[in-house]
């Protein structure tokens, strides 16, 4: 349940180039900047502008007042970025997403249609097609104690050989509002977590995350 076939369809993202060369998500973390650098220029010149170093917007996007968008940046059709966004660089922001006020993005892949529309901050993590995360949800990137990001599974741990990694959250995945994915955390396709949650390890697909102990199918739910 963690690997990148299994979390995501690549054909909701202009990153599907990167993520299909690994088995692993988390193993495209360390590409994101180069492979925007790379995909940037490729980009329609009738359809993105190229207002800075580094960073293309579509010209159909909705750019609100008063954000910062740094490159590496590619931002999609019809996407928002709501008032008060910081956007810190190597981020792929896929097309109709919403970027909301308060919002920070660091080193992450957006699919397309992914909503984090109130107060998120969401580093070194991908985010799969309509996935959701709820106000004031968050992706813990860095271990307390600054270790490397171990993932763990059901019976199996997953190195991941870096010391920051958010979460990685399957295609249609909601998050419910104020809760923490710690670092390493693979939330399944389809899954939901209840809001307040601090969520660790893996989600599995079709589950509702009721407690860290309280995992349920949602058939069963």
């Amino acid at each position: 349940m963690m690997k990148t076939a299994e979390l995501y369809d690549l054909s909701h993202t202009a990153a599907a180039a990167l993520l299909e060369k690994t088995e692993y998500p988390w193993e495209a973390l360390a590409g994101i900047g180069d492979f925007i650098r790379a995909l940037g220029p490729t980009l329609p010149e009738a359809e993105y502008d190229h207002p800075a170093e580094d960073v293309w917007i579509a010209k159909d996007a909705k750019i609100y007042p008063n954000n910062y968008i740094a490159g590496p940046c590619v931002i999609g059709r019809g996407t928002e970025v709501r008032p008060g966004a910081f956007i810190r660089g190597n981020a792929l922001v896929g097309e109709g997403c919403v970027v909301g006020n308060s919002t920070e993005l660091k080193n992450v892949i957006l699919f397309d249609g992914v909503q984090v529309p109130h107060y998120n901050y969401v580093g070194d993590s991908i985010l799969g097609w309509k996935a959701h995360m709820g106000a004031g949800s968050i992706t813990s990137n860095v271990k307390s104690d600054k270790g490397l990001v171990v993932i763990h599974g059901a019976g199996e741990e997953v190195p991941t050989g870096r010391k920051k990694v958010g979460a990685m959250v399957g295609d249609r995945a909601e998050i419910g509002c104020n809760s923490v994915l710690n670092p390493g955390t693979v939330i399944g396709r389809d899954s939901n977590v209840y809001p307040l949650s601090s969520v660790r390890g893996v989600v599995p697909a079709n589950s509702i995350f009721k407690s860290q102990n309280n995992i349920v199918p949602k058939s069963l739910a």
